[in-house]
């Protein structure tokens, strides 16, 4: 029924009074004339009323009306509700009458009376529509409720259900207090007080659904079960799961009709909890009391499940509610989903997947990328493909991340090709390439030593108005510095700063790792004092890079020094720090000492791994010390790690040394019992061992085993069968060897052009060396070995002045000396005399901070010897002793004899 309040007062056909009703205190003669008139008034009103003549007509007379006329008259009509309702909306709707409140009130309580509780309800929100509060909205139907003598609650229970449905539960509670307040024994109905429960508990005043609870049970009111629901709830949520379960068994004595729904709460509020299992036990007795789980049930009780991780459980019962018929919510599937992914159960995820997808549903675009990046960092990229095709037939179509983490999957692990496949079709779909994809493909060519394409890609994210991030300019930084390309590094450093882009661990860990391997030791520890003092804290990798850098330089001092900051600074050194220290102890000698802090580090319950025993083993292998490797290694079977190809291949490296071919052939059947077969680095191994010494049959007969076994020869083999080919004069041999590797797509590296200038140096043609050299060195291919072997070349020949030249330009293309470079110059000046440009040589090196060894110190030593110089020799002799380097025999013999005859140079060069 509409309504039309109005907000000016209505005129009956003179003005009516705007006058509210009031008591007069004081009465005089005109006074009750005035009660006279009024009472007329009424009279006639209500005759006009009740009568059959139109009311239209019948008001059209010069009266004046006022509002309590109009209550008066209510009251009078209130046998006939209906005809009330019509009296006072016509004079609203014809006449512009305002009505009181209390004309409204005392209307909505006669029709509520009847039960027409829609009319009651229009009325009432038309009077809340003037913006009376919750005690003049109270206070007026109190008045009304107590002058006509009304007995039910059903206007106060109106007023109160009317602010719950528009979420005003506070002056619904206000309400309810009014009622107790005027009248003790004026309660609300039991519907009404489950609404205004409910609603305080859905809000949160769980105290407060507790204090009304109270009062109603102490007024005699037998709550309902939507009561008990709201008290459970608001039990659960003040975590009082003894009361909770109290009023459980409380409802159940009072309630006939019982429904899962509160049971489900309490299931709720269990799990909500980590009382799961007692969730369980709830749902499981419900069929005793005649009531069965439905969807609500089953749903609270996987996703507690999830949250206290018992997903083979939540398995369980989501296919019970399956088979019930029941359909899974998609926060559902997407937990349980998730969580046997993060658990590592990908594949009892995917199961699930595809039993969910048979009845229509799927899990949303965040779980299926979440499921590709465990299927692609499991390696299982075939299945990350298949389901990236499943999410797209399903209709949910791959977004910006989902591409992101098939292209960085596929770089990391070296597949370029598909990385693009999947780039083109990320641009196909119209999806935004972000930075993300850019990184990955700049990381994945960097990985590879591809450069070019590295920065092509960062040459185009740039184009195309993208931001490189730190991980952009790290990844192309940290690809220069494993090529060897210091200088690009930097200016890339410099670049990156200069844009206000912070370096990180990563940033300064990869500069750091490239000024090690070119040996730049103490640009390296600057490098990283800077990055300390800018409050960047290096990480593990930042010390293992560091520690092998000074192992490899000889330097052991230094890296246990920096093996102790680590452990001091409360960082887990891990296999690569020990094998880094254990190999760099061997290197120097010290291979007793390597087996004694392996030893340590396996009574300290350190974890080890093939690794760290491969470095003791080549350790002992390098000394000859086979025997003591074969100990080692029973020690490490015993100590639960098992050989691996690495470990089988060095020692046999060092058996085929040795040239025990009897050993050999138990090493290779040890394998072969234990599953192992050879690789091409094994292979390699004992191809390039026959070679060295000239059985050329037996190396090529190993090759064609290689090939027959799968093996592919790698740039190393053949440079070893290369090599063995030079050695022998069969150089034409080793040209058409050296062709057919390019056939192979496999480019000769360094060493294998070394073996071609090695051969030409020996036979005096120093010319074809040189040109040949010059060559690699435009192909950026030489290096420090192929130097060496000219310089050595020359020298044999009595050119040392061309060999000095060669020791000036190596600086000039980049390629730094090392100790063989200046020892063999060095042994040169000392056999013809030249003691004095020996020394000088000798301390330009020391400068350089190239380490001295053994060899070298004993060509000078011999020199001085030579030239009377014994004070000198022995002072070098002491100097051996600081650096830390172990003299041989040969050392003593010289400085036995003293002053000798120049022909011994030929005993100290063997």
């Amino acid at each position: 029924m509409k309504l039309y309040p109005s907000h000016r007062p209505l005129k009956i056909p003179i003005i009516f009074s705007k006058q509210r009703f009031c008591a007069t205190p004081k009465v005089s003669p005109q006074d009750n004339d005035e009660k006279a008139k009024d009472a007329q008034i009424i009279s006639d009103l209500r005759l006009i009323v009740r009568g059959r003549q139109s009311w239209k007509v019948a008001l059209n007379t010069a009266i004046f009306l006022k509002t309590h006329h109009v209550e008066e008259v209510l009251i009078q009509t209130l046998d006939d509700p209906r005809l009330a309702l019509r009296f006072f909306n016509f004079l609203g709707l014809h006449k512009g009458f305002h009505h009181s409140a209390e004309s409204f009130c005392v209307l909505i309580h006669a029709l509520l009376n009847v039960n027409l509780f829609w009319p009651a309800s229009s009325l009432l929100q038309t009077l809340l529509l003037r913006g009376l509060s919750p005690s003049e909205a109270f206070e007026a139907l109190w008045k009304a409720h107590e002058k006509c003598k009304f007995h039910s609650s059903l206007g106060f229970d109106l007023l109160i259900q009317l602010y719950v449905q528009n979420r005003r539960a506070f002056d619904a509670l206000m309400v309810f207090r009014l009622m107790r307040k005027f009248d003790c024994r004026l309660l609300p109905q039991i519907r009404t007080l489950s609404a205004l429960l409910n609603d305080l508990a859905k809000i949160r005043q769980f105290g407060i659904v507790l204090e009304v609870f109270d009062e109603i049970v102490k007024a005699g009111i037998r709550p309902d079960i939507f009561i008990y629901t709201a008290v459970i709830r608001s039990f659960c949520e003040s975590k009082d799961f003894v009361r909770a379960c109290e009023m459980i068994h409380q409802m159940e004595s009072n309630v006939a009709e019982l429904n899962v729904v509160v049971y489900n709460v309490l299931i709720h509020g269990l799990c909500k909890n980590h009382g799961v299992w007692e969730a369980v036990e709830v749902k499981n007795g419900l069929v005793k009391r005649g009531l069965r789980a439905d969807i609500i049930t089953y749903n609270t009780l996987v996703l507690g499940l999830c949250r206290v991780e018992q997903f083979d459980v939540a398995v369980e019962l989501m296919d019970e509610m399956i088979k019930l018929g029941f359909v899974p919510s998609e926060a559902v599937v997407t937990s349980l989903v998730e969580g046997l992914r993060r658990k590592g159960k990908v594949e009892d995820a995917l199961s699930l997947v595809k039993k969910v997808g048979e009845i229509g549903l799927a899990p949303n675009l965040f779980v299926y990328n979440a499921l590709i990046n465990s299927l692609c960092k499991n390696g299982k990229f075939d299945e990350a493909e298949l389901l990236y095709n499943d999410m797209e037939s399903k209709g949910l179509h791959a977004n910006d991340v989902t591409f992101s983490i098939l292209i960085d999957s596929f770089c990391r692990r070296g597949e370029m090709d598909i990385a693009l496949s999947f780039l083109s079709k990320m641009r196909e779909a119209g999806i935004k390439v972000t930075v993300y994809p850019y990184n990955s493909l700049i990381s994945g060519y960097c990985k590879l030593g591809n450069l070019c394409l590295a920065e092509s890609f960062f040459n185009e994210m740039i184009n195309n108005r993208l931001q490189p991030t730190v991980i952009t300019y790290t990844s192309l930084l940290s690809g220069y510095c494993n090529e060897g390309k210091l200088h690009k590094a930097f200016r890339l450093y410099h670049e990156m700063t200069g844009k206000a882009i912070a370096p990180n661990t990563y940033t300064y860990t990869a500069l750091i790792s490239g000024l090690c391997r070119a040996n730049m030791m103490v640009e390296a520890v600057r490098l990283f004092g800077q990055m300390v003092e800018r409050n960047i804290m290096p990480n593990e990798v930042t010390y293992n890079v560091l520690i092998e850098g000074y192992c490899k330089d000889g330097n052991m001092v230094k890296a246990f020094e920096l093996f102790g900051e680590m452990v001091d600074k409360g960082l887990v050194p891990d296999t690569y720090t020990y094998r880094s220290l254990i190999s760099g102890l061997c290197s120097v000698g010290r291979v007793s000492e390597a087996k004694e802090f392996l030893d340590g580090l396996h009574r300290d319950h350190r974890k080890l791994n093939e690794m760290c025993y491969s470095a003791l083993l080549h350790g002992y292998c390098k000394e000859g010390k086979i025997e003591d490797a074969l100990r080692a290694c029973r020690e490490m079977v015993a100590r639960g790690i098992d050989m691996d190809l690495v470990c089988y291949g060095i020692l046999i490296d060092g058996t085929l040394k040795q040239h025990d071919t009897r050993r050999l052939l138990v090493l290779l059947k040890e394998m072969d019992d234990q599953g192992l077969s050879p690789d091409n680095v094994i292979y390699t191994s004992m191809i390039d061992a026959n070679s060295k010494v000239g059985n050329l049959r037996e190396a090529f007969g190993l090759w064609d085993i290689m090939i027959g076994e799968g093996c592919i020869p790698n740039v190393v083999t053949y440079t070893a069968l290369i090599n063995g080919l030079c050695k022998a004069g069969f150089i034409d041999k080793a040209e058409l060897l050296c062709k057919e590797m390019l056939v192979s797509n496999l480019l000769p590296n360094q060493i294998t052009y070394g073996c071609f200038i090695d051969r030409l140096a020996e036979e005096g043609n120093m010319d074809k060396a040189v040109e040949l050299h010059n060559a690699i060195v435009k192909g950026v291919l030489a290096n420090t070995v192929t130097y060496n072997i000219l310089i050595r070349g020359f020298c044999k020949l009595g050119r040392l002045e061309e060999a000095m030249e060669l020791l000036v330009g190596m600086a000039d293309n980049g390629i730094l000396p090392d100790c063989i470079t200046y020892s063999t110059i060095i042994y040169e000046h000392c056999r013809r005399g030249s003691l004095h440009e020996a020394i000088r040589l000798w301390d330009s090196m020391l400068n350089k901070g190239i380490m001295p060894d053994t060899l070298a110190y004993n060509f000078l030593i011999h020199g001085c010897c030579v030239a009377g110089e014994l004070n000198k020799a022995f002072e070098l002799c002491d100097d051996m002793f600081r650096r830390g380097v172990k003299p041989s025999k040969v050392t003593h013999d010289i400085l036995a004899r003293g002053n000798h005859s120049k022909n011994s140079y030929e005993n100290v060069d063997q």
